[in-house]
Formats: C-alpha cells, structure tokens, sequence
C-alpha cells in the first residue's frame, strides 16, 4: 500500500484513514500553511532520545541546497520510505513540499519498491544501507538504475554493500547529517567515475574541528549557530573530510585507546560476517574495559578464523576478547541498530 501527496493540492486531498500516512498528510498541511517553528525528535542510536526545534527557514534552506546539489526539479517523483516522524524522512515530505516533487509515501520497510506499481517511475529516493543491500540482493538493478538520484544514509556503508553498489549506473550518494543540521549536510559519492572516500560539504555550509578533532558544523541549515558533534574527522582540503570515527566510540583498555570504528572496518573486510555485527565493550578487571563483538546471528563463527584474518589489520590490543551472538539486535524507531539497548538487554 502506498499514499501519494501533490504538493500544489495538499488542501485538497483528504485525510488518509492509515494512521501513519496520515501523519504525513498532517505536516505537509500544516508546512503548507506556513508554520514557522516543527519539533522533532533525534533518533536516539548515540543517546537518549531529544526533541528539537527546528525553523521553517532551516528546512527551506536543507531543502534548496539538495535540490543544487542532485538538480532536482518540479515534477519529479519522490519516494518516501524513511520514517516521516524522524528527520530523514520529514525532509523528504519538506523537499516534496518545497521543490514541488510528486511524493510516493510507503511505510518503511526493507523492500521499499514492494508496495508500489512496477510502472510508477521514481526519479529521487532516500534509504538506509539495509533497504539497498535488499533491494541489491533481490536483483533490483534495473529499477534502481531508472532513478535520478539515491541517497543512503543513517548508518555506515559497509564494503559488501559498498561493493555492490559499484555495479549500479544510478548515482547514489552517502549522506552526513543529523537532526541538529536538518538532515545533511555532506555528500559522499558511492559509484561511478565520481566516487570518493571523503565527504563534500554542501553550499553554504562552514565547517571547523576542536580540540578533540571533531567537526564542529554552521550555516543557515543550524540557524547560523556552530553545531558540535562527536564525530572525530580529517580534513583532505578546506571543504573535504573523512570520518575517522566517534569519540564517544573510543575505549580504554588496560590504559590503550581503541576507536570501533576501525576495528568494525577491519572486520567487515575479512568477510567472514554476512550479518550485522558491532565492536563493544564490557567492564573488565583488570583491563577496565574489554572489547568485544557482538553478531546478530543465532549461528555460530570461526572465531579462530576471524582473529586470524584480523591479525594483518589490527595491533593486538584491538582483536577482540570475546564474541557474542545475538538473536535479533534492538533498533532505533528510525531502523538504526540501538548498540547499548542491545548490549545491556542481551549480554550484561
């Protein structure tokens, strides 16, 4: 089932019975009136969840600056598949509002294109990485290869996924963002002869690091207010960077500091995993902190293999001193793997 919303007969088109297309038929009415002030909630994958305040000028100038950045334009057709009570997917209802994009609304789900008609034409879609890798391993690719534009984000892209990706015409882009800068306010591309392993700043968009090493983010999209984050990055020029890792993803261990992120890349590239999978720690005596693996999977790992495939990426304080397997990991409302709900209902 899917809902479709005309920006220019929004006041026209009645309420939708299913409560959650009826949300978005709610905001777009009420953008539409010309609200000035939304409240919307952070996901709550790297905290507890929070409600904040975002300006009707904020949301425009987000919108305008994606529009330059892909050349989207009226008429075309967008997908909406991401949560609309969330920020990705507010901005997909407010670009559909703003440019003037014919807006496809499906409940999120890992096979976006299901619901729809396989004549209905989509030019622009957002998705998470699990949304593409279905549709990549269920041989999608000529209906993705008809849009536009695709944008990923909400969680790293993996190598397998990031492999796959390459065998697609369509461009598609890896986003940076976050509910304080209205959705993104980078860009990555994935494929094709564009493709890179930093991150663009969109037009308009200041950037700067601390003394930590992490960006720190201003222009219209926060209302001209520096926007601290945690994520620690490098700077390849004035407007590039690339995302080392979070800071609040750092461990101490026996007095050594390890960052996730690395140990996560160095494990998906081994191959060993098809599942998700997350570094952790766990409260250690003697070491403080340990670190560890946590697999959604109920089928047990070579885990000898793994140290032993991880040995020529890793120092040995960051292989990991134990392996768990979980069922079914806890997630955010917008799809994101919850890693301390998991964690702590699971394992401590």
């Amino acid at each position: 089932m899917f809902y479709t919303l005309v920006p220019q007969h929004i006041f026209e088109t009645p309420a939708p019975e299913d409560a959650y297309f009826r949300q978005a038929w709610e905001f777009c009415r009420l953008y539409a009136s010309g609200q000035a002030t939304f409240v919307l909630h952070t996901s709550g994958s790297t905290g507890t969840p929070k409600p904040i305040a975002l300006t009707r000028a904020q949301m425009q100038a987000s919108a305008r600056v994606t529009q330059r950045a892909l050349d989207l334009r009226a008429g075309q057709q967008a997908l909406i598949c991401l949560n609309v009570g969330y920020i990705a997917g507010t901005m997909m209802l407010v670009r559909g509002m703003e440019l003037g994009l014919t807006m496809h609304i499906v409940a999120p789900s890992s096979q976006p294109f299901a619901a729809l008609p396989d004549d209905l034409a989509i030019d622009f879609v957002a998705v998470v990485p699990l949304q593409l890798q279905t549709m990549l391993d269920t041989q999608q690719d000529e209906r993705l290869n008809s849009l536009k534009a695709i944008l990923v984000g909400g969680a790293p892209v993996g190598d397998t996924l990031g492999d796959a990706i390459h065998r697609l015409n369509v461009p598609i882009f890896s986003t940076y963002g976050m509910t304080e800068t209205v959705s993104h306010v980078a860009l990555r591309r994935l494929n094709g002869e564009e493709a890179t392993d930093s991150y663009g700043l969109l037009e308009g968009v200041e950037a700067a690091t601390d003394e930590r090493g992490c960006l720190r983010l201003c222009g219209a999209v926060t209302n001209h207010q520096w926007i601290q984050t945690n994520d620690v990055v490098e700077f390849l020029g004035p407007r590039k960077f690339i995302i080392v890792g979070r800071a609040d993803n750092i461990i101490n261990s026996g007095g050594v500091k390890i960052q996730l992120e690395k140990v996560e890349r160095a494990i998906e590239k081994t191959g060993l995993i098809a599942s998700r999978f997350f570094a952790w720690s766990e409260p250690d005596e003697r070491l403080g902190q340990k670190l560890i693996l946590v697999v959604e999977s109920e089928k047990k790992l070579d885990t000898e293999l793994l140290q032993t495939r991880l040995i020529p990426e890793l120092l040995t304080y960051e292989l990991p001193k134990k392996v768990y397997f979980v069922k079914k990991f806890v997630e955010t409302p917008t799809g994101k793997v919850d890693k301390r709900r998991t964690f702590e209902e699971n394992i401590r």
